[in-house]
Order: C-alpha cells, then sequence, then structure tokens
C-alpha cells in the first residue's frame, strides 16, 4: 500500500510541478500572476517601472478589443533588481523570481538591436518561453521603428501565450503571387505600401526604384517593403502592428495564404486567429458584456535569500546510505551552491524537530563550516513533516517578519500522515517549498505545501547517477545575478568492480573558473584521488572527510582554463565514486555559458511521446555545434542515452536556435524518470551566431506619406555569417523529472509513426526537381522509415487536407536512409492537367513497417510563370547575375517554359523542361 501511495504521490505531483514555467493563470477572461522581471544589468530608471505599466495597460484594452472582448491583463508583479534603491512602495517578493518570468526587460541581445522577441522553440499552438523587451524600446526611443509598446506586447503575448507566428520573413521578404505579380511578403495582402531601396550614406540619403534580381526574379536583397502610414486595412497584429488601423489578428477571410511567411510555414496554412480560437483559453471563455477594468500593479523588490534547510533524519534513513548521501549533497550545497550574503539556517526532524541552526548570513567559508557542522549524524524515530516546517518558519521569522519569498528546502524519504495539518500554513505563509524526494515513498500532503511555487526532484537511491547532489546543486537563487550563479561543469558516477579506475577530463572554459570546486564521493573506502591542471601540475591538499565519504577542492582565484584530467582509484571492490565539478563566471562583464534541460511535459501516459529541450546560450545568443547527450533514468535505475540535435527536424522545430531537441519514446516501465543533459563544445565546432533571434516584431524601415518616403533611422546591419568559434567547453544541467503511465509490459508494441519531415527544399538541375529532407526514423526520429510517398497538386490546400487524393511521384528508385540523415530525391513533374494552375506544390508523407504514416511534411512549392514588378518599383536596369541557359536537347515534342522553383529556404529560377499537360 505504501508503495502505492508513493506511486500516486509522485504522479500528482508532476502534475503541479511545472518547473521554470509561467504562474499565469486566465480567470474570468483575465490574465493574472504575470511576472515582468527587470534584469539586474539593466541601469536604474523609475521611468521603465512607469513605462511598463502604461504599456501593459494600453495593451489590456487593444487585446480586449483584438480578441473580440474575450481577454485582458488583470494583474502584473514587476520584480526589481536588487541593486535598485528602495522605495516604500516596494514589497518583497513571494514566489516571483526569474526562472518564472514571462517578460524580461534586459539589453539587446545583439548591440544596437532593440527588436523585441519571444523566445519560442516549440511547436504551433504551443506556449512560448518568454518575452524579451529592451529599455529603450520601453522608454519610446524605438517607437517609429517598432510601434507603440502597447500594441507591441500585445504582437508579442500572442507568440507566448497562443504560439502563433510571425506574417513576414525578413528571409523571403518578397514572394510570387497568383496573380503573376511580386508581392511584399505581409498578412493581410490588402497592406499597401511602395517597395523601394533607400539607403544612407555620409549624411545624405537616396531612395530609388528597386531592380530585379536576373536568378529569382524577384526584387533584389537592399528592396524593402514601405507601408503606408495612412491604411484602412485591420489586419493583422502579427505583421505589423504598429500600423494605426491594424486592430485584428488575420483570420480565415483577410489571412494571405501564399506568402512565404513564418505563420504559414510552422502553422500549416493556418491564420493567427484560427490558431487563437483553437486555444484552450478560448475554448474556456465567452465574450464580456462590459469593459475590463485596468490592470493592477505590484512592485517587487528583490532582497537577501532567507533559505532553512529542514532534513529527514528519521529511522528510514538509515537505509541505503541515505543519511549519508543527503549530508554529503548538503554540504556542497552549503560550501558552494548557496551565494554570499545569503542568509542560511537548519531544522532536523524526525517524530519531532529540532532548530539547529538559526539563520547565519554566509559572509567566509567560517559560517558555511558551522552550518556544515550540524548536520545529522545519526537516523532514528518517525517523521513529522510538519514540524520541521514549523520550526523553519520560526527560525525564518526570527529575522524577517514576513515569510513572503523566503525558502524552504526540505528533504524526505518517507510518507507522515500528519502532515496534511499544516497545508493552510504553508499556503499562506508567503514562503517557497522546495522539495526533494529521495526513493520511493513520499507523503502527498507535500504535494499541496510545494505547489506551483517550489522546485521538486525525485532521487532514486542509485548513487553512481549523483541525483542527490544534482538536486541540491540545481536550487540556486532564482534572483541572484548569473555571474554569481555556480555552474555546474561535471557530474558522474560509476560503480566499479573488476577495474578500479574512474578516469576522465574535464574542462575548464574561460567564461568561467571563480570559486571552481571539485567533490568526489564514494561508498566504502577513500579512493586515492589524482588531479592535474591544463599544465600538468598536480593539485594538492584535498579536504578528506571519512565520517561524510568525501573529499573536496576549492582552487583559489580563478582555475586554469584547459583540460583538467583525473583519475580516482576504488580501493574496495565493488565501490561506487562520484565527481561533481561547478564553477562561477570569471568576469562579472561576460556571460557565461549555461545549459538549460527540461522535457515538454511533466505528465504524460504511454504511448504518447515525450520531447527532451537543452537549450546551450552565452548571454542570450544560442551555442550551436555542440554535442548534447541526454540521459533519461527510469525510476528502477535503467538509463536511456540520446543525442540531442539543433537540425530543424523531427522534434526540433528550428534549425541552429541553439536549443537542442530529439523525441522519448523508449519507456521501459511506469513510474518516474529523471532527466540529465550533458554538452560539450569541442574544438572549432562550437561556435557563437549572431543572428537576430526568431519571432521578433517587425522593423519598420520607414511610412510612406503623401507618396514621399520618411524613413527611421537605420538599424544596425548584422551578417549572419559571421560566427565566432568558441574553446572547449562542458556543462552538465538537471531537467528534472516526469511521471509515465499506462506502459505495457515489454517488449513495447509498435504505435509510434515516422516523425513529420519539416524541412522539405528543393533545388533544380538541368530538366528535373531535386528534393532535399531529414529522414525521419521508424519511431518518430529513430531507426528507418520502409518508404515514402511523394504527391504534388496545383492546389496547396488540396495537398494538405486531401494529400491522398493528389498525385502520386513515382519512388520506386528511392531507398530510405537511417534518421536524421540527408534525403535526396530528383523527378520530373508531369500530369498536372490544370489549365490555369501557376504552382506546383510537393509534400512527403513516410511510413515505417508497420504501416504507420507520418504527418504530411511542410509544403514546397514551383511557380510556373515570371512574375511581373509593378512598374513604379522598378528600376530597369537589372541585378547583373547570370542566367541558365537551357538544356536543349530536351526540346522535341515538348514546350519550353520558364519554372520558378520556391521553398522554403531557398528560390532558385531556371529555363526548364515541361510536359505539354500543364
Amino acid at each position: 500500500m505504501g508503495l502505492f501511495r508513493g506511486f500516486v504521490f509522485l504522479l500528482v505531483l508532476c502534475l503541479l510541478h511545472q518547473s521554470n514555467t509561467s504562474f499565469i493563470k486566465l480567470n474570468n477572461n483575465g490574465f493574472e500572476d504575470i511576472v515582468i522581471v527587470i534584469d539586474p544589468s539593466v541601469p536604474e530608471d523609475e521611468k521603465i517601472i512607469e513605462q511598463i505599466e502604461d504599456m501593459v495597460t494600453t495593451a489590456s484594452t487593444y487585446l480586449f478589443e483584438a480578441t473580440e472582448k474575450r481577454f485582458f491583463f488583470k494583474n502584473v508583479s514587476i520584480l526589481i533588481p536588487e541593486n535598485w534603491k528602495e522605495n516604500p512602495q516596494y514589497k518583497r517578493p513571494k514566489h516571483e523570481n526569474h526562472k518564472h518570468a514571462d517578460v524580461i526587460v534586459a539589453p539587446p541581445t545583439l548591440p544596437g538591436r532593440d527588436e523585441p522577441y519571444t523566445k519560442q522553440f516549440t511547436e504551433c499552438g504551443e506556449k512560448g518561453e518568454y518575452i524579451h523587451f529592451t529599455p529603450d524600446l520601453l522608454l519610446g526611443k524605438k517607437q517609429n521603428e517598432y510601434g507603440p509598446p502597447g500594441k507591441l506586447f500585445v504582437h508579442e503575448w500572442a507568440h507566448l501565450r497562443w504560439g502563433v507566428f510571425d506574417e513576414y520573413n525578413e528571409d523571403q521578404p518578397f514572394y510570387r503571387a497568383k496573380s503573376k505579380k511580386i508581392e511584399a511578403t505581409r498578412c493581410s495582402a490588402g497592406i499597401s505600401g511602395r517597395n523601394r531601396v533607400y539607403k544612407c550614406q555620409g549624411g545624405s540619403c537616396l531612395s530609388r526604384a528597386c531592380r530585379i534580381d536576373s536568378t529569382t526574379k524577384l526584387y533584389g536583397k537592399d528592396c524593402q517593403f514601405f507601408p503606408d502610414k495612412v491604411q484602412t486595412e485591420k489586419a493583422s497584429i502579427m505583421f505589423m502592428q504598429s500600423i494605426d488601423s491594424v486592430v485584428e489578428f488575420c483570420n480565415e477571410k483577410t489571412h494571405n495564404q501564399e506568402a512565404p511567411s513564418l505563420q504559414n510555414i510552422k502553422c500549416n496554412f493556418r491564420s493567427t486567429w484560427e490558431v487563437i480560437s483553437n486555444s484552450e483559453d478560448f475554448k474556456n471563455t465567452i465574450p464580456m458584456v462590459t469593459p475590463p477594468p485596468p490592470p493592477v500593479f505590484s512592485l517587487l523588490k528583490i532582497s537577501q535569500r532567507i533559505v532553512c534547510l529542514v532534513l529527514d533524519k528519521s529511522g528510514s534513513m538509515g537505509g541505503k546510505d541515505r543519511l549519508n548521501r543527503m549530508n554529503q549533497a548538503a554540504k556542497h550545497f552549503l560550501l558552494q551552491t548557496v551565494e554570499n550574503g545569503s542568509w542560511v539556517g537548519m531544522v532536523h526532524f524526525d517524530s519531532t524537530a529540532t532548530i539547529v541552526n538559526k539563520l547565519i548570513q554566509i559572509k567566509s567559508s567560517d559560517e558555511r563550516n558551522t552550518l556544515m557542522a550540524g548536520l545529522p549524524t545519526y537516523p532514528l524515530g518517525g517523521t513529522s513533516i510538519c514540524s520541521g516546517i514549523k520550526y523553519a518558519f520560526q527560525v525564518i521569522g526570527e529575522l524577517h517578519s514576513q515569510l513572503d519569498g523566503s525558502e524552504v528546502l526540505l528533504l524526505t524519504d518517507g510518507e507522515d500522515n500528519t502532515a496534511s495539518s499544516c497545508i493552510d500554513e504553508v499556503k499562506q505563509s508567503g514562503a517557497i517549498v522546495h522539495f526533494i524526494a529521495l526513493g520511493r515513498a513520499a507523503d502527498e500532503a507535500v504535494i499541496e505545501m510545494s505547489k506551483i511555487t517550489g522546485s521538486h526532484f525525485y532521487v532514486s537511491d542509485e548513487a553512481q547517477n549523483n541525483g542527490l547532489i544534482d538536486a541540491f546543486g540545481a536550487l540556486t537563487s532564482g534572483n541572484t545575478d548569473l555571474s554569481q550563479k555556480s555552474l555546474q561543469l561535471e557530474s558522474k558516477g560509476l560503480t566499479l568492480n573488476s577495474n578500479a579506475w574512474m578516469n576522465d577530463t574535464v574542462i575548464i572554459d574561460s567564461t568561467v573558473g571563480k570559486d571552481t570546486f571539485f567533490l568526489i564521493t564514494w561508498n566504502s573506502l577513500p579512493p586515492s584521488i589524482s588531479l592535474w591542471d591544463p599544465s600538468g601540475t598536480i593539485m594538492e591538499n584535498f579536504t578528506v572527510d571519512a565520517t561524510s565519504k568525501m573529499a573536496y577542492l576549492s582552487i583559489p582565484g580563478t582555475a586554469k582554463v584547459g583540460t583538467w584530467a583525473y583519475n580516482l582509484q576504488a580501493k574496495a571492490n565493488p565501490e561506487t565514486l562520484t565527481i561533481t565539478v561547478t564553477s562561477r563566471a570569471a568576469n562579472s562583464s561576460v556571460p557565461p555559458i549555461t545549459v538549460n534541460a527540461k522535457m515538454n511535459k511533466d505528465v504524460n501516459s504511454f504511448p504518447s511521446p515525450m520531447i527532451v529541450y537543452a537549450e546551450i546560450l552565452q548571454g542570450y545568443v544560442p551555442v550551436l555545434g555542440a554535442n548534447v547527450t541526454a540521459f533519461i533514468e527510469s525510476q528502477n535505475g535503467h538509463t536511456e542515452v540520446l543525442e540531442l540535435l539543433d537540425n530543424g527536424a523531427g522534434a526540433d522545430s528550428f534549425k541552429n536556435d541553439g536549443v537542442y531537441s530529439r523525441y522519448f519514446t523508449a519507456y521501459t516501465e511506469n513510474g518516474r524518470y529523471s532527466l540529465k543533459v550533458r554538452a560539450h563544445g569541442g574544438a572549432n565546432t562550437a561556435r557563437l551566431k549572431l543572428r537576430p533571434p526568431l519571432n521578433r516584431a517587425a522593423y519598420i524601415p520607414g511610412w510612406v506619406v503623401n507618396g514621399e518616403i520618411e524613413a527611421n533611422p537605420p538599424r544596425p546591419e548584422i551578417d549572419e555569417d559571421t560566427q565566432t568559434t568558441l574553446e572547449d567547453f562542458s556543462r552538465t544541467a538537471s531537467g528534472g523529472a516526469f511521471v509515465v503511465s499506462q506502459v505495457p509490459s515489454l517488449p513495447l508494441p509498435d504505435q509510434y509513426p515516422p516523425s513529420q519531415i519539416t524541412d522539405l527544399d528543393a533545388t533544380v538541375h538541368e530538366d528535373k526537381i531535386i528534393l532535399t529532407w531529414t529522414a525521419p526514423g521508424d519511431n518518430f526520429d529513430v531507426g528507418k522509415v520502409q518508404r515514402y510517398i511523394i504527391r504534388i497538386s496545383a492546389s496547396i490546400l488540396d495537398l494538405r487536407d486531401s494529400f491522398d487524393d493528389a498525385l502520386q511521384v513515382n519512388t520506386t528508385d528511392l531507398s530510405p536512409k537511417e534518421a536524421n540523415s540527408k534525403e535526396s530525391f530528383a523527378f520530373k513533374p508531369e500530369n498536372i492537367s490544370e489549365e490555369n494552375a501557376t504552382h506546383i506544390f510537393i509534400a512527403i508523407k513516410s511510413i515505417d513497417k508497420s504501416n504507420l504514416t507520418s504527418k504530411v511534411s511542410n509544403i514546397a512549392q514551383v511557380t510556373l510563370f515570371i512574375p511581373q514588378a509593378n512598374p513604379d518599383d522598378i528600376d530597369p536596369t537589372p541585378t547583373p547575375t547570370p542566367t541558365p541557359t537551357p538544356d536543349k536537347s530536351h526540346n522535341s515534342g515538348v514546350n519550353i517554359s520558364t519554372l520558378v522553383l520556391s521553398v522554403i529556404g531557398s528560390v532558385v529560377i531556371v529555363n526548364f523542361i515541361l510536359s505539354t499537360t500543364i
């Protein structure tokens, strides 16, 4: 019965647990508990707070009207940095912190580029991560270029909350419309304007007509769309919300399906309003009759961290070396994780509770050693969780009359049938409860105590997985500046039997090195430890704590950059050894490389797949080309290893965005699974890519007023091909846990089709269309598919909605490759019978050995005409680009037409031979 209760507890807790996600709730049409964070690097300016309030207030009314009187902003918390001066209006935060930010106000990702954007790396219709605004944008310095902040906020909110995408495309700013004209990529197509080249140099500016590129037959790269200042069109907010007349999202009637916008690409040609109206928010609300009230704001100022360790020393902690493992992890937390300036106390509990340490402010190693001396030495008694928590509140209350924002770090391995008696007290306290469950049994009442606000970790009894130290190590302050946080460079363990050695290396890169800390643990006897720095100097003076079975070494100053080598020799057989290496930023002005890992869900049931995500950044700039591996451990200790990819295929939504992803379907049992991610950047492989973020509000180069262009200040140009090669680095990160139910007995039935192909692309060679794509797998992105089905149509909607009825291409000679390989296939388009066809659309499905079929791929298109430019837009002087010569060897018996190939990511025009049936 106990095991069953423990499993139910884990299942329900995971339903509630949302690590590093939003607190936003929709209540009676109003969005509550929005958290807007001002980054500590932003210089103090109270006008920023005023402008945030004005922005949200204006946005609330705009959103209400744009969503047909359904949604508004009800209350917002603004989190003010600790280094700003005090103000009587500021209160102490409760659960609000940087980890749960919905909006971040921070310097621009790239210098001089103030475009607001939303971090989004999931599929259409799924929530984003956060919105990024710059101080200058909020202060109104960029209004001409990006529009009023209130309207901008609604544009970004639609990204964040409803998972829609932009309806412009800087990579493909023009396209070939069915009207056979060149059009600017926009929604709706009724937005008017002029296509011009506008250049400024040496204080003077020149406007001229656009030129036609003789390869693409579209306007050249320097041509831009300048919207008319006065418009009548009402849509769309996801194109240019800055246009005064725009007050709606594009719907089925106004949506421009022809344009190569990201919304069309990612949302299968559905309009933004179709996606929004299919959301849970929309389904759970009805339009309001009366206007909404204005938003309510809470001004919260970050203050010193207060945390109390509440540690279980009951009799059950004596089994499986749990008490000792807890002490090892707690010592690591006290020595390395908790930040200087924090206040820390300690309470033990069994059948009753004891205050071991009142709050002590961490200023030096003396305070850390004092706290470590108070860790429990032997297990005894029952389990009284409420006693421990109440005593923790007493400890905190002696320093601060309010418990708001204080943290309780609770570890327990057992159940307590009296724990429910203090649920209300915990919920009303304003404190944050972080819960670490060691082993399978834990009490269900802790669900309510840690609901919403805290972090939750579930740690197995397999010491070699180092899960307990990882859990404590992940509990850095949610509001500490990144330069002060402890970052994990390595975390691994090994159970040694016949081989007594555990040898490997750890890389310390130049972005870290301060407070570098090596921790070794063992299960039986102290091992022989050898550690060498990059110059080959052996490191001496490890502190050996034989009682806690651990040894540690803190490197003074800044550790040498390079590869550190270690040799650990076990002195018992068998033996379990672990090593953990942490460090902090070497320089507060240089952001360190970071890794954040998570699953797409916290609870799941078979056969639904999971997705692993790991984001690697330096500051806000993505790190590309890293080797990223996920380790997913079941509660019985089985570990599945997955290579994560940033290839824009399978589970990965966007190529080269610094987010590495993969499907996980290899379930072995019901219950809890935990995630750890290891990232490594090898020499000349990992790099920073200086590219503007995706899902950013459109920059407006200028307006057309009375027929003349009034240009805006030009933004700094960025060469997206510029990449900075990074040195070697290594990081590990805990991604928390998830629970899976309804898993059948092994072997699992095959219920997983191939993943959807999302990067179908094309080029043309002689008389053939050559398709390329990333191969899916037998089970999503693992294995190899059995065959492909390629179909073409003159109607994009027919191909999308009735794929099986479209004309099939002969793929007899196409032999599928392993998942994540590059596929290539060439064919001649024939038998398109529609007389007025202007495009050929192409899509693919794949089928596995169990005859399971993938979703229809993204749709590529071939254009059957040379588009016409507006005479007012063009300069008669063509861009000097050579035109390919037709292959005359195939001219007999057919008509020669000019074929323009238009697909996501490439545009090619050739003289091409088509069947006379076209």
